[in-house]
């Protein structure tokens, strides 16, 4: 049977593999990003139209690209509805853009490590993916200038509670980064799931409303906030941008299904939605400290890290390297699951050493005991990697 050529490059989901594996109840998953099962909000289907039924329009209801738009001005977005594009998810976002800008051998511009579930739809298309490593404020700008030299078709970044590393660029660094972009005139598509998951608080305008001439998309979803099974996200894409995104849209899957969105419209802007995601944060915060402390106690000796200040992830680097994707067997055997840090990496075999650990999952009273198990699986593949290490030199 004759596939595409692209179909070469296409890579499975380790994230989707390993959730499959720890659906095992025993298991203690801090594998995935799924919002904790107990905040997900009481929802009333009674009052939705028969009409919800029927094919819409492919740019979303008009009144749920209202209310993003004035949720996206209120925070500084220079937009209006008509810009607006309602989509199955914020990942189909990342799909269409694919689309539109990348042929093989196309450069792009990630930040290094970067979001797994835009790496794979990229390098589907065949591009060329230029990193730029973070620091604890954001991208590093030397390196950030050097990439955007190359003129890549757009650059993705994550600014606020960056997946997977948690980082929230300060407000010097999305003022660099933005005259950066405009200074190369490089299209910036600009993802933010997290944005409303902030614990301590702080807030920073995005990254495209600082912007003054670079062309730009502008994304989120109700999945980290509401239901992520509802599958809505949105688009919000300068004029040179939307006629295209929108043909592209028509033409993956005609519109985003109605039913979803008549839902997330109960939602937005209301005070309901106001106190839920007051009572999220508080419930989120509680187990992200939980889970600091358990670090503290557990891998202390084992791993650096920073506190995250919103979003759902704790990043850590082994003090002593190893490929954590060896480890991933020997946890699920203790019945324990995490995700390693390689494939978040456009070059995994330089940057061993990281894991990523979800705090949204797993109760408070069970950390302890998961991260311990963790925590030992690492040290047994440290020893094992010591011995082969010094194995050559001893036969010598």
């Amino acid at each position: 049977m004759a596939f595409s050529e692209r179909i070469t490059r296409l890579k499975g989901s380790l994230i989707r593999e390993i959730l499959a594996a720890a659906q095992n109840p025993a298991v203690m998953s801090f594998a995935g990003g799924l919002p904790a099962a107990a905040m997900l909000p009481k929802i009333e289907w009674s009052g939705m139209p028969e009409s919800m039924g029927q094919y819409g329009m492919s740019e979303g209801e008009p009144e749920l690209r209202e209310a993003i738009a004035r949720e996206a001005q209120a925070l500084g977005v220079p937009c209006d509805a008509s810009q607006v594009l309602i989509v199955s998810g914020s990942q189909q976002t990342l799909d269409l853009a694919a689309k539109l800008f990348i042929d093989p051998g196309t450069k792009v511009l990630l930040e290094a490590p970067t979001y797994l579930a835009a790496l794979q739809p990229f390098q589907l298309f065949g591009a060329d993916c230029l990193a730029v490593p973070q620091e604890a404020d954001g991208p590093q700008l030397d390196a950030l200038r050097e990439q955007l030299q190359q003129k890549p078709a757009f650059g993705y970044l994550i600014p606020t509670f960056q997946n997977p590393s948690a980082v929230r660029y300060s407000e010097a660094k999305r003022d660099a980064v933005a005259a950066l972009f405009d200074e190369y005139g490089v299209t910036l598509i600009e993802d933010e799931p997290y944005r409303e998951l902030v614990f301590d608080g702080g807030s920073a305008t995005p990254l495209v409303s600082r912007l003054r001439k670079a062309s730009w998309i502008y994304t989120g979803t109700v999945s980290k906030t509401l239901l992520p099974g509802l599958r809505v996200g949105f688009l919000i894409a300068t004029p040179d941008l939307f006629p295209m995104l929108l043909r592209l849209k028509q033409a993956a899957d005609l519109h985003t299904n109605r039913i979803g969105q008549w839902q997330a419209l109960q939602w937005l802007g209301t005070d309901k939605y106001r106190e839920h995601l007051a009572q999220l944060r508080d419930f989120y915060r509680v187990r992200r400290d939980a889970m600091q402390q358990a670090l503290l106690e557990h891998f202390g000796e084992l791993a650096d890290w920073q506190i995250p200040q919103g979003g759902l992830f704790f990043w850590l680097k082994l003090k002593q390297p190893l490929d954590t994707r060896t480890l991933l067997q020997p946890a699920l055997a203790q019945n324990v699951a995490f995700m390693p840090g390689e494939p978040f990496f456009v070059d995994p075999e330089q940057n061993h050493g990281y894991l990523r650990l979800n705090f949204s999952h797993v109760a408070p009273e069970r950390l302890g005991e998961g991260l311990q198990r963790l925590a030992s699986v690492i040290r047994s593949g440290q020893q094992v990697q010591l011995v082969q290490q010094t194995a050559p030199a001893n036969a010598g």
